[in-house]
């Protein structure tokens, strides 16, 4: 075990919720004993969420250990599943998800804007930095950079690209040997790619450049990260673009054959967002969960055992936003929680988009 993990270890130890939730947390309001006492009387609770089961279950495990009156049940479902499958479950009136999380920011933004979010003043919400909460409704649960990952054994270190400009370079030089090599999100499949290229469409001004570049390279599009990683990994492609770097950071400590970069001239942060959904039939215990997965304890256990990075302004040590804002500065470009996000998801402007996206790659 690393010295990080040694000291995250020792730090959850030290938090005064180690021990089940039997009283208020400190620093919560006192009344918050009744939101315990509905959640165990509730049950159970149902959550959506974008995230492999397998990567949370230290969380998923350490929450049931805090409050084993509640049953917990836990989906993981791609971006576009998960919006599909609450709207059509919703509109039909029966049984879905208390809590809905998910990396596609944009989507979750757009529920929570059409009503479907419940009203929630969580007391954790002074712990996370401005951009990552809006209206009391939704909150940025991880600060994850967006990265370009390669095959370390297939692409020189001199060719790795550090920069947006420096990839779009390395692959109208070397088009032949890129020819079907690199990979990136189907946005028309993936609720997330799509998000990551409009992000990136507003953020750097030559981002149509990069992607008539991937379409001289007859980019393949994949509508999953593991999908991506595994092809990359093998040997299939050689680079993968808008890659989420907790999962890139994760496959690399196991995976000789992964590398990742996070660009220096801009590198995109993501938030998985959560809330609790208007029709849940477990509110309490919703409101439980939401305020674990915000407390020191439930982002600390995020960090450490998922890679996925602290968004609390509170975490110290390297896997907290923080630590990388230190290390990267100005490049870190966190895509803020709000209207903001909505933009896109206006069907002109997202067909719109996607025509203009498939002429570049050449479909």
């Amino acid at each position: 075990m690393n010295k990080q993990r040694r000291v995250m270890l020792a730090v959850l130890a030290a938090l005064p919720f180690a021990q089940a939730f039997a009283a208020v947390p400190a620093g919560y309001p006192a009344s918050y004993q009744a939101v315990i006492d509905a959640a165990n009387k509730e049950g159970k609770l149902v959550v959506y969420s974008t995230t492999d089961t397998a990567l949370m279950q230290p969380l998923l495990k350490d929450f049931q250990k805090m409050y084993p009156a509640i049953k917990l049940e836990y989906n993981d479902v791609n971006s576009t599943e998960l919006y599909n499958r609450y709207i059509s479950e919703t509109a039909a009136g029966g049984a879905s998800a208390d809590v809905l999380w998910s990396s596609a920011m944009d989507l979750q933004a757009k529920l929570v804007n059409d009503g479907y979010a419940m009203k929630y003043a969580t007391p954790e919400v002074k712990n996370l930095p401005d951009w990552a909460h809006w209206r009391d409704e939704v909150f940025g649960t991880t600060y994850e950079p967006i990265s370009i990952v390669y095959n370390k054994r297939l692409v020189p270190a001199g060719e790795v690209p550090k920069t947006h400009a420096e990839l779009v370079t390395l692959l109208t030089k070397n088009t032949a040997k890129y020819k079907g090599k690199v990979t990136t999100y189907d946005i028309e499949k993936s609720g997330t790619g799509f998000l990551f290229v409009t992000q990136d469409a507003k953020v750097n001004p030559a981002f149509w450049n990069l992607a008539k570049a991937f379409g001289a390279v007859d980019v393949k599009l994949q509508s999953s990260t593991g999908g991506m990683m595994e092809r990359i990994s093998s040997g299939e492609n050689l680079i993968g673009y808008n890659i989420l770097g907790s999962y890139a950071i994760t496959r690399a400590k196991t995976d000789p054959n992964i590398g990742f970069v996070m660009p220096t001239d801009y590198s995109l942060v993501i938030s998985r967002l959560m809330f609790v959904s208007k029709t849940a039939k477990a509110p309490n215990a919703a409101k439980v969960w939401v305020d674990y997965v915000l407390s020191r304890r439930g982002q600390s256990i995020l960090a450490m055992s998922a890679d996925l990075y602290s968004v609390r302004k509170d975490i110290a040590g390297q896997a907290s936003g923080d630590y990388l804002g230190r290390v990267l500065g100005a490049a870190l470009k966190p895509v803020a929680v709000g209207p903001g996000l909505l933009t896109y998801l206006d069907q002109a402007k997202r067909l719109d988009f996607i025509k203009q996206w498939k002429q570049a790659l050449g479909r």
